[in-house]
């Protein structure tokens, strides 16, 4: 998946060892099939048209299903798989029962792997392409039998696997049928000639890898086995060999072009309708006269219905949805029905926990969902053609799809070794965009086809693009490797620097820029997704993107530690694993679909409405609609302004377009909150909803917080002083601070203690590292920070104050501890550095404390609720939010730093009735978890430990983090890119004070 080692180079394109013999066709890259029917569009045809219009294959007399339990064998090596176990009189007694669709691995056979880089075989064999081996080249092999239907005498049957991983060889009643490669497009044969009535027997035999596993190297779990649909089907010997629909949009009309590949004995009738059922016309080519566009705003879909007669009675009938819309690329923009969209888009693997590669119709819809939730416009399917259904679904939801061919060869690297250079592997880039391309193709969902993702550049893409465009002139064609010269229609770069963007924004070059990854989104991340947006809105050629990825590829489990569910990643199973280890969990929502913090952001930045502020006190803002096809018809803009509010009606907003209103309510609102709340800051909170649904938010600050200024002023207390500690008290509160610690070591509070045992208030200048951090080495670079030295030089009373000067080896520390007479406390935390220190960062800068278990509640006053950082906090409102302790600790899949919270004005940490108040001179950044940071720090190396949250055990104590700022997460990429300097923390000088108030 990731664009990473571009000049690796595992392969030499010498001439393969296997040139000029026979070999098996699992080892030869220019026999991909044997006896497969040919690519075809993914329609089923139907015995009646009222079936047909229902659309429910299992209704149908024409349709078998062959899903369920199978007769099964597994074998480690593929030389050990059973011989002639497809002969009707094999005993498969001892074989056990296993699922159809099911995988291998996830059904007790073999270890998931987890690549990014590289094979999968990585630790069993050398990379020579074509060759395979045998060793660890898990095999299955499957019976069952079934009974022919007598209603299907006299016509032809063909067998249909949705999805083989690597391979299918099929033999039925002991003969065999045919061979298929292409994990990721259906297998279809022929099998009439082998049948008889009655009982029969089919096999089939899939393999781990074979010849086509080299153009299969994608960023995703590596399993085997059977997904998708797998059925029987049965049609007349005169048949639709393929149905292909050419839909356009041009002056309000819609044109559509219907080519029915059947035999002239057949007499072939179309007829389109609405969607509320009335025929607009009829024939194999049409015009539509205004008619309603399809687009991911106004997925209007026409249902075309094409009735296959024979002797005038109907053999077959077929239903398809037509959506009308023209793509083009024009002026350096993509374009769909002459308007130039923006791409708000994700990558999406096909993958869920339990499942693995078996994704349910629910789950797909579930997806759906949440992008819609997320103002999501777009999908790449990444990085193959994903189940036809997943088409359907958004055809009819809206999306607009990037659709990819199942072609990946990162592994041979991109230069001389690539495939993309190799004349026996040519055929095999041809056959995987072709099965996409005939496939798919009549989807309006579909506005762009990818020739692959990751595999090097050269004349094999160059042959696909050219034939691609020979089939279908509608769509653009689209290859990153191709970079901004090559075949392609869009300059679709990875994880390009903003400056890089910005760059390329400004050229002549025609290609629009719409990355076909960025952001990526692993574990805790998308920090600088805003910057992204705004070069984004600000230039016309960069029209977007597709974040890196929707869903973290966890798969669940139960954790050996606590027995907690957990999600694992690559070398969680197995010995000897060749893996990349949580590389794959770097999406947006988590394996079980919630919502990682992060989502909350990318919904932010792709919501579709925004509001400007004109003069708020005035009442007056203005509202732009940022759609290109609809209205704000139907949408409803709620404020609020503390408990008051107001609805406002935007209709009438034309797309693209903007309308200032003027709200006499708000102002009045307004003033009287402003007069009644002189001191306290007011916001105003915009909700804009459509059929109950909230498709934007925004906050606008029209009186600013006053925050306190702390001085610290002299006070009456009682002192207590030995040779190892001073003791202050006054108010019910005691404060020690060692003298050997230089830090306040003990505080009570009416002679409750506020802190664990022998540990103090201390200051702070690490996290635990996220993803983006190790993947720029910054647990290393920033390693001085982790556990600097601090020798405290002197520690002294003076009046209600204890000042300690610490040494540390990169600057020095004064710390000042103040007793106020209410009982309160104000620490100040001073930082100078040393003269000859070079350049050097810190992850945060302030305190941290560690109070006893029972102060497991926190409320502030700051953005929530959801945790939020410097570079990522737009999403998360200013306001009063109370949470659990336990529940302000997100649960990526691996452990890293979480619960940030920024534009604090106050946190308090409490048990309900008592506890302690923190608030500072200007907005800080707070927040408290169960865990010590060592329990989510993965150390030096990732790999040599290996975490989940479901691992975790909370500890009994509330860890506190108070701090002046800590460092954004950046999102760029996780193999190398630092936030923008505008959110990190150099050593500079530091002056930090905040005020402890106990809570009773």
């Amino acid at each position: 998946m990731r664009n990473i080692l571009i000049s690796l180079l595992i392969a030499s394109s010498a001439v393969p060892a296997w040139a000029g013999k026979q070999d098996a066709e699992w080892r030869n890259p220019e026999k991909n099939q044997e006896n497969r029917e040919a690519r075809r569009a993914n329609f089923f045809a139907f015995e009646s048209e009222s079936l047909a219009r229902a659309g429910e294959k299992a209704k149908s007399s024409c349709y078998l299903s062959m899903e369920g339990m199978w007769r099964f064998r597994f074998v480690k090596n593929h030389q050990e798989a059973p011989q002639r176990f497809y002969e009707i009189d094999f005993d498969d007694s001892q074989w056990e029962d296993f699922p159809v669709p099911g995988l291998f691995e996830l059904n007790g056979h073999g270890d998931p792997i987890y690549k990014n880089i590289g094979y999968s075989w990585a630790t069993t064999f050398d990379t020579n392409p074509p060759y395979i081996g045998e060793t660890e080249n898990y095999t299955g092999s499957y019976r069952r039998t079934f009974v022919l239907p007598e209603s299907w005498a006299g016509q032809q049957v063909l067998f249909h696997v949705g999805s083989a991983t690597s391979n299918l060889k099929v033999w039925v009643n002991g003969r065999y049928v045919g061979y298929s490669e292409d994990s990721k497009v259906a297998a279809e044969f022929n099998i009439t000639k082998y049948l008889k009535k009655g009982r029969n027997l089919i096999a089939m035999q899939v393999m781990r890898w074979c010849d086509g596993s080299y153009l299969e190297d994608q960023d995703f779990w590596r399993l085997t086995g059977i997904a998708r649909e797998v059925y029987l089907y049965a049609r007349p010997s005169d048949h639709v060999k393929d149905l292909v629909v050419t839909q356009d949009y041009a002056n309000g009309n819609g044109l559509l072009s219907v080519d029915v590949q059947a035999p002239k004995s057949l007499e072939v009738e179309a007829r389109l309708e609405d969607a509320e059922g009335n025929v607009v016309g009829t024939g194999l080519q049409q015009t539509v006269p205004q008619v309603k566009a399809w687009t991911a705003e106004t997925p209007y879909l026409y249902t075309l219905f094409v009735n296959v007669k024979k002797n005038g009675r109907v053999v077959q009938s077929i239903r398809q949805h037509v959506g009308f819309r023209h793509v083009e690329i024009k002026d350096g923009q993509l374009l769909v029905n002459g308007q130039p969209i923006l791409i708000k888009g994700v990558d999406r693997h096909e993958l869920d926990p339990d499942g693995g590669y078996i994704v349910s119709m629910e789950r797909m819809r579930q997806d759906i969902r949440i992008m819609k939730q997320l103002n999501i416009n777009a999908v790449r399917t990444s990085h193959y053609p994903d189940d036809p259904r997943w088409y359907e679904l958004c055809d009819s939801a809206g999306l607009y799809l990037v659709a990819e061919a199942n072609l990946e060869s990162h592994g041979m690297g991109y230069g001389e070794g690539t495939l993309a250079k190799r004349k026996d592997f040519r055929q095999m880039h041809l056959e995987r965009n072709q099965g996409n391309v005939l496939t798919l193709r009549n989807h309006p969902s579909i506005i762009i086809w990818s020739m692959g993702n990751e595999a090097g550049y050269g004349p094999n893409f160059e042959a696909v693009y050219d034939w691609i465009k020979s089939v279908d002139t509608s769509r653009p064609v689209q290859y990153e490797q191709a970079g901004n010269w090559g075949k392609t229609d869009i300059f679709c770069p990875m994880y390009f620097y903003y400056r890089d963007c910005e760059k390329y924004a400004q050229t002549d070059n025609p290609r629009p820029l719409i990355q076909c990854e960025y952001a990526h989104a692993m574990g805790n991340s998308m920090g600088g997704f805003k910057e992204y947006w705004d070069l984004i809105r600000k230039y016309p050629k960069y029209q977007g993107g597709f974040i890196w990825d929707f869903v973290d590829q966890g798969l669940r489990d139960k954790s050996k530690v606590t027995g907690k569910e957990i999600f694992t990643y690559g070398g969680d199973y197995g010995r000897y694993p060749a893996s990349d280890n949580n590389f794959n969990c770097n999406g947006i929502i988590a394996p079980d679909r919630r919502l990682n913090p992060h989502a909350y952001e990318v919904g932010y930045y792709y919501q579709n409405v925004w509001i400007t502020d004109q003069d708020l006190k005035d009442g007056k803002f203005e509202v732009y609609n940022e759609h290109f096809f609809k209205s704000l018809d139907g949408c409803q803009l709620e404020w609020k302004v503390k408990k008051h509010g107001g609805v406002i009606d935007l209709a009438g907003i034309a797309p693209q377009q903007r309308k200032t209103f003027e709200s006499a309510e708000l102002k009045l609102v307004l003033a009287r909150v402003l007069s009644h709340h002189a001191d306290d800051e007011v916001v105003v909170n915009f909700t804009c909803k459509q059929d109950g649904q909230v498709v934007s938010r925004q906050q606008f600050v029209v009186q600013s917080y006053k925050f306190p200024e702390l001085k610290a002023q002299q006070a009456s207390v009682v002192k207590e002083e030995t040779k190892s500690y001073i003791k202050l008290m006054a108010a019910g509160t005691t404060m020690t601070v060692g003298k050997w610690s230089g830090m306040i070591d003990y505080l009570d509070v009416d002679g409750q203690p506020m802190l664990i045992d022998r540990q103090s208030i201390s200051p702070e200048f690490w996290r635990a590292p996220t993803d983006n951090d190790y993947g720029a080495r910054l647990q290393q670079k920033f390693s001085a920070w982790k556990h600097p030295q601090m020798k405290v030089t002197s520690c002294s009373v003076v009046d209600n104050s204890v000042i300690a000067n610490l040494d540390l080896p990169m600057a020095t520390l004064t710390m000042t501890y103040t007793l106020m007479a209410d009982g309160s406390v104000i620490v100040r935390q001073q930082m100078e550095p040393k003269a000859d220190q070079k350049e050097t960062w810190m992850f945060r800068y302030g305190m941290q404390l560690q109070m006893p278990k029972q102060y497991d509640r926190v409320e502030y006053y700051g953005r929530g609720p959801h945790e939020n950082y410097c570079d990522r906090n737009s999403s998360e409102f200013i306001g009063r939010y109370k949470n659990k302790v336990a529940d302000e600790y997100f649960p990526y899949v691996r452990p890293q730093e979480s619960g940030n919270h920024t534009d604090v004005r106050w946190f308090i940490v409490s048990d309900g009735q008592r506890g302690l108040k923190f608030e500072s001179t200007a907005p800080m950044e707070c927040s408290a978890l169960p865990y010590l940071t060592e329990d989510l720090d993965g150390g030096v190396s990732k790999d040599a430990h290996h975490m989940h949250s479901g691992d975790l055990v909370e500890r009994p104590l509330t860890q506190v983090h108070i701090q002046q700022r800590q460092m954004g997460l950046g999102c760029v990429n996780s193999w190398g890119a630092w936030p923008e300097e505008v959110y990190r923390i150099p050593l500079e000088a530091y002056d930090f004070q905040f005020r402890i108030t106990p809570v009773r």
